[in-house]
């Protein structure tokens, strides 16, 4: 997000986010709600209910930093409800979730159990 900033980890939370939340509100959510670090070097990745926004909670350095994006037209593609609070993502899963890539729908060709060659 920020130029020479260090992610070790990008957590999605899975429920959508009261948008009007910033800075304070999202850092205290981190912590209380899901239980994390909020000065970790991690990405903390929320979406609001339409699913046309989304905010990224990162601390860097000597502060937090918020970043956000509306998409016009389109939604975010997100996980479905789970037990867990978070999902763990990749850095270049979230530029693939950024670019408007749907991660869940993509499933891999089945794996072939075979007993013999011929």
């Amino acid at each position: 997000m920020h130029p020479g900033s260090r992610v070790s980890a990008v957590y999605l939370c899975r429920a959508p986010v009261d948008f009007r939340k910033q800075i304070d509100g999202l850092a205290a959510l981190v912590e209380q709600e899901l239980i994390m670090n909020p000065f970790a070097d991690a990405l903390y990745v929320f979406v609001n209910r339409q699913r046309t926004k989304m905010k990224i909670l990162y601390w860097h350095r000597n502060g937090f930093c918020l970043w956000q994006k509306r998409l016009e037209q389109q939604r975010f593609a997100w996980p479905t409800a789970d037990n867990a609070a978070t999902l763990s993502l990749t850095l270049q899963e979230l530029e693939w979730l950024l670019e408007g890539f749907d991660l869940w729908a993509n499933k891999p060709h089945k794996t072939l159990n075979y007993q013999a060659v011929s």
